[in-house]
């Protein structure tokens, strides 16, 4: 069981139950041993009663008048007792034996006044025998009642278990919500807690407990962490920035000597090959830079409300120009009135970002479908591919900085592994979110990005824009 709510749950029912239980095991041989010791007091009370009944010169009494005298104070009482009286030096044995006994003699444990007997026919018997000298009095009494008693109780203990079964989970389901309520909160704060949010702290409690000892903790970690992130994002800005002035100089260095034309054909395509080498470190640092100037909201967007239909007919006329380059053809589609706060130069660039990827991964031939659409106050863009795809393990990674898949899964690609990351970033500053997940048909990649969007209340979806929906073929 994952939940240690759940778990605690159930510890506190099964130490309820169990305390209760060997509550009701207890009160169950108690309850036993004062209900046989009632019987043995009413057997003692009866026998009071036939000593009284019986008068001072008993002994002087001949059996029959002994017998008609028991007789007379037991048979009202023929239902609750069984009786006999003995002489244990007269020539009759017994001198006296209740009518409901029906000829059978009371079963004797020798050295024992008190005792349970069986009697066959009738059941058992709580016995006690007591000493009117000369005679022997045995009186029983049936154990049905005790047994009748015990048995309810039985069924009233486990009825109450049941009970205190299902009312202890419940009661031990809110207290556990109720103990675990500060770890709930330091889970959702931490969850919160990102390298864009860094500043956020767990709320300690005026309790010092293990808890508030755990927040306290956490953010002294968070702290650490926090002073960690930004001397890396100095340091990456710092270095990019150094890093241009002498790239710069590498490059007008390397452009001089092709300039001059004193180069034979093999140092002269080592001087390109170093331009593109240089080009392509260059774009490296001006990504990193990008990125660190993000990260630390240094960056703030102009922006202005815009339609998103202009914004994808814009971008759609080049998108489809590179499409036919790569012997590839390209779909866009847009539905739904709105508007969006954007800048349209940076989503220009998410969406050059995500279809660079989409046309290095799409076979000769294949189809690259845009699909947006406003509902719901969000402008929801998709851009799909039949490509390869990403496996489910790694499409939440292929966002993080210089990820590369592996080689059974790359596509031929030699940008610089930061192109996603950027595209997280632009959307973030945005308001949204971008994912990547599988298209419907199960084959290619889908990148699908969100911005918060504002819907007009009283126009209807409208139907997909024809000016989009044209595709270039090769």
């Amino acid at each position: 069981m994952r939940s240690i709510g759940a778990r605690l749950a159930l510890w506190y029912a099964a130490a309820a139950t169990a305390t209760l239980v060997c509550l009701f095991v207890a009160g169950y041989y108690l309850l036993k041993i004062n209900l046989v010791h009632g019987l043995d007091l009413m057997n003692r009370a009866e026998f009071a009663q036939i000593s009284a009944h019986l008068g001072s010169d008993y002994a002087s009494l001949n059996d029959r008048v002994i017998d008609a005298r028991i007789r007379e104070t037991t048979d009202y009482a023929s239902v609750l007792f069984f009786i006999t009286v003995d002489d244990p030096h007269g020539p009759v044995r017994p001198i006296f034996y209740s009518t409901n006994l029906r000829g059978l003699e009371i079963p004797d444990v020798p050295g024992q006044r008190t005792f349970n007997a069986v009697l066959p026919g009738v059941g058992e018997l709580r016995v006690g025998e007591f000493i009117l000298g000369p005679f022997d009095v045995t009186i029983a009494t049936p154990l049905d009642n005790v047994h009748e008693a015990m048995r309810y109780y039985t069924q009233t203990c486990l009825w109450l278990l049941a009970v205190m079964l299902a009312v202890s989970v419940a009661i031990g389901f809110g207290l556990s919500r109720l103990a675990l309520r500060p770890v709930r909160l330091i889970r959702e704060t931490a969850s919160r807690i990102s390298s864009d949010n860094l500043s956020e702290r767990i709320p300690v409690a005026s309790i010092r407990d293990e808890i508030s000892e755990l927040a306290l903790l956490l953010n002294l970690m968070f702290d650490r962490l926090e002073i960690s992130f930004r001397q890396i994002r100095r340091f990456t800005a710092e270095a990019s920035h150094e890093l241009k002035t002498p790239i710069s100089l590498i490059r007008l260095q390397a452009e001089k000597l092709l300039v001059h034309g004193n180069l034979d054909a093999d140092n002269e395509e080592s001087v390109h090959v170093q331009l593109e080498e240089v080009s392509r470190l260059s774009n490296i640092i001006e990504e990193l830079l990008f990125l660190s100037r993000a990260e630390s909201f240094e960056i703030r967007l102009n922006l202005t409300t815009q339609d998103p239909k202009a914004i994808l007919m814009s971008f759609s006329q080049d998108a489809r120009v590179l499409a036919e380059h790569r012997g590839l053809q390209f779909v866009c589609s847009h539905e739904g009135l709105g508007s969006v706060l954007a800048e349209p130069h940076w989503l220009r660039r998410v969406l050059l970002n995500l279809l660079t990827n989409a046309l290095n991964a799409s076979p000769q031939g294949s189809r690259v479908t845009l699909t947006s659409s406003i509902r719901e106050g969000f402008w929801r863009v998709q851009l799909a591919d039949q490509g390869p795809g990403v496996p489910s393990e790694y499409r939440e990674r292929i966002f993080e900085r210089f990820f590369r898949l592996p080689p059974a899964n790359a596509a031929a690609d030699e940008g610089s592994g930061l192109g996603l990351a950027i595209c997280r970033s632009i959307i973030s500053l945005h308001g949204g979110t971008i994912w990547a997940e599988a298209p419907p048909d199960g084959s290619g990649l889908s990148m699908v990005f969100q911005i918060p969007a504002q819907t007009p209340q009283d126009a209807a979806e409208s139907a997909p824009s024809p000016l989009l929906h044209d595709a270039a073929e090769v």
